[in-house]
């Protein structure tokens, strides 16, 4: 654990930032025993107040079957932790006047002038109406444009995009251009504003951000957020050299519920590199110290080490709950989830609105997002309290962990 602390300067004693050392070690002990317990391979932790850390571990391996332990350069798929760097950067571009928040999609992307709405019927024979309104970037932020997953399984429309290709991973070769040029050619799946449903809606951003500065998606992150935060070692094209420090990704088995290699995913960024996603598919891979970094600047109200990335202003908007009427994620969602209970969603994060119902000891105000390996992370900016938590397993139904609701917990009973 000192390489840890060593490597990100935790130097002093926590209680003088207000957190307990005996408690912060609880952090340590729950991931251990879940590491011991199969129920992660391994992972890694940090806990920061104002942008200073305060806590820093890890603990397992990165790799069951080479034995390679879990170190501080240790590479981690974020996934759909993509999803709030690309929302940053879309509203960099709406500060510049590059861009407007209720601008329709279709002036940027053609394909979607023509939408339509799902109707009724099945994947073979479905029924459509057209759209009332246009789909707009705030849509596309807040997850109410009517889009879905190929992933998803859950109604005809999903289907549609698994045969339309948009599944798990981009076929090869892909681009985001002709990803939303697939996407807007099949029906939404609600009316614009109509609803809440996790999609492919920072994806379609992210092609947006192309369109809008001239600049390919990655080429835009990398000199607008990445440079500037010093986040060297997040990228969306992994170097082969790299490659020994990218962790191994697992899941569980079915049956026995034992880790093994999730050889679905297993791909991302092993291979030759796909369509650089603005949301998780495969999105962006980095460190524990660089989302740190990313983490800070939120806390610090868009800047960091003298390099601002956004107005205060525009990130107290950013964090607001952007639902009709102040209303839960779960009470506007179509498929509600025990993960997003007592929370609305601004633009790109889960917001908590009611800490109670979220199972939170933390406050109001909240904000944050996950990713598809359980990577996670949180900003409390009523107390500059961050966290950053790494691991690599992808789980589901009976095997599903509430690793948000641990960390956050976990962080918050070590504050004095």
């Amino acid at each position: 654990m000192q390489q840890f602390a060593e490597r990100f300067g935790v130097t002093k004693p926590p209680e003088r930032s207000g957190f307990s050392a005996e408690r912060l070690g609880r952090i340590t002990e729950f991931f251990d025993r879940q590491t011991e317990l199969g129920v992660v391979p391994g992972w890694s932790a940090l806990v920061a107040r104002n942008g200073e850390p305060v806590y820093a571990a890890g603990g397992g391996l990165r790799d069951l079957e080479a034995g390679l332990p879990v170190e501080p350069t240790t590479l981690w798929r974020l996934y759909s932790m993509t999803k709030p760097v690309t929302s940053v950067a879309v509203m960099m571009l709406v500060e510049r006047g590059l861009l407007g928040l209720d601008d329709p999609v279709a002036e940027y992307i053609p394909e979607f002038a023509d939408i339509r709405v799902y109707d009724g019927g099945s994947p073979g024979s479905v029924r459509v109406r057209p759209a009332a309104h246009p789909v707009t970037v705030r849509h596309l932020l807040t997850h109410t444009a009517g889009l879905t997953l190929g992933l998803a399984h859950m109604d005809p429309v999903d289907a549609l995009y698994r045969q339309a290709g948009q599944d798990v991973l981009p076929l090869p070769g892909a681009t985001l251009r002709q990803m939303c040029a697939d996407v807007g050619a099949l029906p939404l799946l609600f009316e614009p504003g109509t609803a809440w449903n996790y999609s492919l809606g920072v994806d379609i951003l992210g092609r947006i951000i192309e369109v809008v500065s001239g600049e390919s998606l990655d080429t835009f992150t990398e000199s607008n957020v990445l440079g500037p935060l010093g986040m060297t070692d997040t990228t969306f094209a992994l170097a082969p050299e790299r490659l020994p420090d990218l962790a191994e990704i697992y899941s569980p088995d079915p049956e026995s519920g034992r880790l093994a290699v999730n050889g679905e995913l297993r791909p991302t960024f092993r291979e030759p590199a796909q369509f650089p996603s603005g949301s998780g598919v495969p999105g962006l891979v980095s460190t524990l110290e660089d989302y740190h970094r990313f983490a800070a600047m939120l806390v610090r109200g868009g800047e960091l080490d003298g390099e601002r990335l956004l107005g205060p202003r525009t990130l107290a908007h950013m964090t607001a709950n952007h639902l009709p009427g102040g209303a839960e994620i779960n009470s506007f969602a179509r498929y509600p989830d025990d993960e997003h209970r007592g929370c609305g969603f601004g633009l790109g994060f889960y917001v908590v609105t009611d800490p109670v119902g979220a199972g939170s000891f933390g406050n109001r105000g909240e904000y944050g997002w996950s990713g598809a390996a359980n990577t996670h992370f949180f900003v409390d900016p009523v107390d500059g309290v961050t966290a950053v938590f790494c691991t690599q397993v992808v789980t589901w139904g009976k095997h599903r962990t509430p690793i948000r609701r641990q960390l956050r917990n976990l962080v918050y009973q070590a504050m004095t």
